[in-house]
């Protein structure tokens, strides 16, 4: 049986991750982030990293850790407006970064992971989104021709795995780490449960284990959230 469970988050990333690299680091918000992953890539010190998410954390959580050691040098990204270090190297012109709207990243990530490289959109035609991107017509309709993406790793969170890498995701905390997972060329999973192969019933399997090439377990994670509203009682 294969068995793809690393003792540790930095064991699964050590030989894997260098300098450099793409790395597509699932999550929304704060939600569905893997946080270990991070916290390990934060510690392997691989710098001049291009990171494909949906957001760049906050501060001090998230991929907001990497920007406060400057392990970033670009993001691509779809939402980064609660990360003040980012707005700092941005506008100090320290980091680079191609915003894009969010379901074309959804889909760039997906295309990537499906072996397509590229499809029309017409999702931002006549926005500085199409600056230098082809234009195509169709029924009279203008679209833009949108790359695919895909990365050297990708940093993953599911609820479940089992040891051959089947997994499930949780309701919202699943958004983009489907898409992250399929366009890594090594994907690394980070999961509240590890079971057996054969535990998990093929239909409530949401992505096949052939994405996936390591898992790291985390019992215990943050589960943090942007706001919290509290509603006084009586």
């Amino acid at each position: 049986m294969v068995d793809k469970v690393a003792s540790s988050a930095e064991a699964a990333l050590q030989g894997i991750v260098k300098d450099g690299q793409t790395i597509a680091v699932g999550g929304f918000g704060l939600c569905g982030i893997p946080e270990a992953l991070i916290q390990a890539l934060k510690h392997s010190g691989a710098k001049q990293l291009t990171c494909i998410s949906n957001n760049a954390g906050v501060d001090d959580y998230g991929l907001g850790l990497l920007l406060q050691t400057k392990q970033i040098k670009k993001m691509i990204s779809s939402y980064v407006g609660e990360n003040k270090e980012f707005e700092r190297q941005f506008l100090n012109g320290e980091l680079e970064v191609e915003l894009t709207p969010q379901g074309t990243l959804a889909e760039k990530l997906r295309a990537g992971g499906a072996g397509i490289p590229a499809f029309y959109t017409a999702t931002g035609v006549g926005t500085t989104i199409a600056e230098g991107k082809e234009v195509r017509q169709f029924d009279g309709k203008s679209y833009l021709l949108e790359a695919s993406l895909t990365a050297d790793v990708a940093l993953v969170k599911a609820y479940k795995a089992d040891k051959a890498g089947n997994l499930v995701f949780r309701k919202t905390a699943r958004n983009f780490n489907p898409e992250c997972a399929m366009a890594g060329r090594y994907t690394i999973v980070e999961v509240e449960q590890i079971v057996e192969l054969g535990e998990i019933d093929p239909d409530e399997i949401h992505l096949p284990g052939i994405y996936v090439n390591a898992i790291v377990l985390n019992t215990r994670p943050e589960k943090r959230i942007e706001q919290r509203t509290l509603k006084v009682a009586g």
